[in-house]
């Protein structure tokens, strides 16, 4: 009887025993996270937004999460990451730092008790970046071409495949107006722009394409230059309302290809009637800062500066005093006219002690001395200056402009047509 009063504790503790028993089995042990890696949004030259999902935790909570990166396929955290919290579930990161127009490989990650597991691979590439280009310095000017050109320093991440200059007679040129194609690359390129109009201002930049962009570079200007019969070129200057040549005049012919004859004799220079011209001291070498020295014949001529352009009259040179601040009382006088014009007109470095000017103006007078009618001589080349007009005083004698190193005024008078002076042409 004891016996078979203890069977019912027997049966419920084996069924006890047998119920945790299959409790037990049932218990899974922890596992990797399940995750895949999604989109790739919001591409820039060095950035990119990425997400992916947790989708199962493993049995065990996740407790980092977030994306690693590489060049290299199934990057790790051994590479470049970024976390992006805990847990399952969606999530978001930003992948920085990245270059330009570069194939990239990324991965999700989560990590949980048991290790590291990690998404899909998924491949993604940045954005091109704009290159940048300088303008070079515009230089070998004439009257209808210039060299320009630039240097590419940055190509945005792919080839450079256009570069070149652009210009025009209005700002911000770019390639809908005239340009020049010289060749790919980032290296540094010159450019010979061409049919240019003479005396005009032009603006001209660099430009550099590559497979998304076209930029440009500093813009810079210039002013094409004057051209005489003998293809010597002239700098010119707005001064008031006037067009000015900067230099003198150094052409040996008419503006119709006439040869004017350069007198050296002393004699025949002070016996000629005729057009008529030499050098400073018969000195080719004065050339090219002084220019040449005419006779009034050769301004009579209505020929000697290039077409478009005349010797300024004894009105226009009025004009020019007067816009640089002449009073109307000054005018027209015999001798020293004005206060400081003659300052504001002659250059800042060439003349003899305490003779330089402000070249205020642009004018840039410098001292070529003159050739003195009655006996064919030479003097002063250092002190002094004359140029010609065109308006004659009476049948011996024309009118001219004179500065002296002395003077910061302007000298007015008329002399013998047989003198060599200096020419400035201004435009019609």
């Amino acid at each position: 009887m004891s016996d078979n009063r203890r069977l019912p504790g027997f049966f419920l503790f084996l069924s006890f025993l047998t119920s945790t028993l299959f409790f037990n089995s049932c218990i899974k042990d922890p596992t990797l996270p399940v995750l895949k890696t999604e989109t790739v949004t919001d591409i820039t030259i060095n950035s990119v937004k990425i997400s992916g999902e947790v989708t199962d935790d493993g049995g065990a909570e996740v407790t980092a999460r977030g994306f690693c990166w590489g060049t290299a396929a199934n990057p790790t955290i051994q590479d470049e990451f970024v976390p992006s919290g805990a847990g399952s579930g969606k999530f978001t990161g930003i992948i920085e730092g990245l270059d330009p127009n570069t194939q990239y490989h990324a991965r999700a990650y989560a990590e949980n008790s048991v290790g590291i597991a990690y998404g899909n691979d998924i491949v993604l590439v940045t954005s091109t970046a704009a290159p940048t280009v300088t303008t070079i310095q515009v230089s070998n000017i004439t009257a209808n071409t210039a060299v320009c050109g630039g240097n590419v320093t940055y190509d945005g991440g792919a080839s450079i495949t256009g570069r070149g200059v652009c210009w025009s007679t209005t700002p911000d040129p770019d390639l809908n107006d005239f340009f020049t194609s010289d060749g790919t690359g980032s290296e540094s390129y010159s450019s010979t722009m061409t049919d240019l109009v003479s005396v005009t201002t032009y603006y001209v930049r660099a430009y550099a394409k590559n497979s998304t962009w076209t930029v440009y570079g500093e813009q810079m200007t210039f002013t094409t230059k004057l051209a005489d019969a003998d293809s010597n070129l002239y700098n010119t200057v707005k001064i008031g309302t006037q067009l000015w040549m900067t230099e003198n005049l150094r052409v040996t012919k008419l503006n119709d290809n006439t040869p004017i004859p350069e007198v050296t004799d002393k004699t025949l220079w002070i016996g000629s009637s005729v057009p008529a011209y030499c050098w400073y001291d018969n000195d080719i070498a004065y050339k090219p800062t002084c220019g040449a020295l005419y006779n009034w014949y050769a301004v009579n001529s209505g020929k000697l500066c290039p077409s478009g352009w005349h010797v300024p009259t004894d009105d226009e040179f009025n004009i020019l005093e007067q816009s640089l601040g002449m009073g109307a009382d000054q005018l027209n006088l015999w001798g020293w006219q004005g206060t400081d014009q003659g300052t504001q007109l002659k250059n800042s470095t060439g003349w003899g002690e305490g003779g330089n000017g402000t070249n205020s103006s642009g004018f840039s007078a410098l001292p070529g001395g003159y050739r003195y009618g009655a006996t064919g001589d030479f003097y002063l080349l250092t002190t002094i200056t004359y140029w010609w007009t065109a308006t004659e005083n009476d049948a011996d004698r024309g009118w001219y402009r004179r500065l002296d190193s002395s003077s910061t005024a302007v000298y007015r008078a008329s002399t013998s047509k047989k003198g060599g002076k200096y020419i400035r042409c201004v435009k019609n």
